[in-house]
């Protein structure tokens, strides 16, 4: 009886620890599984933008913000200025490795979308508050690829302490193009032979683009897509910037092209080189954040119509290869809506794209903020349509016509020569 008791005990005893051993192991096994779930949970979101020092350091305050109210999202920021930018990411892009969110630009969005290489952000975002017409600049062939982050108009940037210690005529918006060429030639005569009034814009597509615009001719790109570069006004623009070359009034060829827009020692403009240069809007806060007070903005120069045009700054737009494209929606939806986001972003990308968070911030506005706001007013009223390169003009407007302009910077061809070789160019995107 005795020995039946206690082999009955021992049976108990061995299948309770079996019992415990087995209960341990599932609690071991479901801890694990834990640990396995919330890693798959974490995400890691590659983030690409271009800019100035300001709107970086803006932008990762931004990102450490969203963290902290997503704990599972963390960013890998990658940023520069405009110079290179599109290099790398035309090299990330063809390596299916791009970012998984991307600072679009509206020049590059055909391409990029034509390409198949942005996803489709048509849901998931909240647009309510984004002016129709803004948000459709976001679109091709009907499908939204791309976020607008900001209000922009072009204009043009002075230092408008130096043109009052010169005294002379100060830029103003609604000025022409012959105000523009004459301010250059008054200022001159009270700079040194180092020092230069006008950035020359031989080489600018942009800016040729404004002058044909403001002259009444059309856009250089047709609906069709086909070139329609004006031969009489390239010619004319071509030589009055080569005439200006030989006055002193733009700097020689081998000082222009060492310009590097929004650089406090490469910008000509910001170390005193030239006195004025063209501007987005947006970039209010980046000049004055060089040399605070000293900057103003004015208006495209105009002939028998507007020079400046409006559209957004910029957009963010997703990677069609991103493994997290619902949370890159989730973010952007954040970035453009959020209030704590936008008081931490100001007008760093423009003139926010919501107009609650308008409302909300323009009390707030400092004096670049309404620098940038009143190029934007001072543009509307009779703005030109911006029209982007169509799908594959993208090098030839962003190459192309920058080095045969170069070409005749360094005295290499002369205009007529120029617009022939731009023609032929032009042959292989047609």
């Amino acid at each position: 009886m005795n020995v039946k008791k206690s082999i009955t005990v021992l049976i108990s005893g061995i299948m309770l620890l079996t019992a415990v051993a087995c209960g341990s192991g599932n609690e071991k096994n479901t801890a694990g599984e834990s640990r396995d779930q919330a890693a798959a949970s974490q995400v890691k979101l590659r983030i690409l933008w271009w800019g100035s020092q300001s709107r970086h350091d803006a932008t990762l305050k931004v990102l450490d913000l969203y963290t902290q109210k997503n704990p599972n999202v963390s960013f890998e920021p990658e940023f520069s200025g405009w110079e290179g930018y599109w290099d790398k990411l035309a090299t990330q892009s063809a390596a299916k490795n791009a970012p998984d969110i991307i600072q679009m630009d509206a020049s590059y969005l055909a391409e990029y979308a034509g390409r198949k290489q942005l996803a489709d952000l048509s849901t998931g975002i909240s647009t309510e508050d984004i002016d129709a017409s803004l948000l459709s600049t976001g679109k091709y062939q009907d499908k939204l690829y791309a976020i607008p982050l900001g209000n922009n108009a072009i204009g043009m940037v002075f230092n408008k302490e130096a043109v009052e210690k010169l005294g002379i005529t100060k830029p103003k918006s609604g000025w022409t193009w012959d105000e523009f060429f004459a301010f250059g030639k008054e200022a001159k005569a009270k700079l040194g032979p180092d020092h230069y009034a006008l950035t020359d814009l031989s080489a600018s597509f942009g800016q040729y683009v404004n002058y044909q615009l403001s002259k009444g001719l059309g856009q250089v790109f047709m609906d069709d897509g086909k070139l329609n570069l004006d031969k009489d006004t390239y010619l004319e623009y071509q030589h009055k910037f080569a005439e200006l070359r030989k006055e002193g009034i733009v700097p020689p060829g081998e000082v222009s092209v060492t310009d590097k827009e929004l650089d406090p020692q490469l910008d000509l403009m910001v170390n005193g080189t030239t006195l004025l240069r063209v501007v987005h809007a947006a970039q209010s806060n980046s000049f004055d954040s060089l040399k605070p007070g000293v900057f103003d903005l004015v208006t495209i120069p105009r002939n028998q119509e507007a020079g400046g045009w409006l559209k957004p700054s910029m957009f963010w737009s997703a990677s069609a290869n991103s493994k997290h494209v619902e949370e890159a929606k989730k973010f952007i939806d954040w970035f453009i809506n959020d209030p704590e986001a936008a008081e931490l972003l100001g007008t760093s990308r423009g003139v926010p794209v919501s107009k609650k968070i308008v409302e909300k911030l323009t009390p707030k506005f400092n004096a670049p903020d309404k620098m940038g706001i009143a190029l934007i007013t001072n543009t509307a009223s009779d703005a030109q349509l911006y029209v982007p390169e169509p799908k594959g003009w993208s090098n030839f407007s962003q190459k192309d016509f920058k080095a045969v302009g170069e070409k005749i910077m360094f005295g290499e061809i002369m205009p007529e020569q120029a617009y022939e070789e731009l023609a032929e160019l032009a042959k292989d995107y047609q």
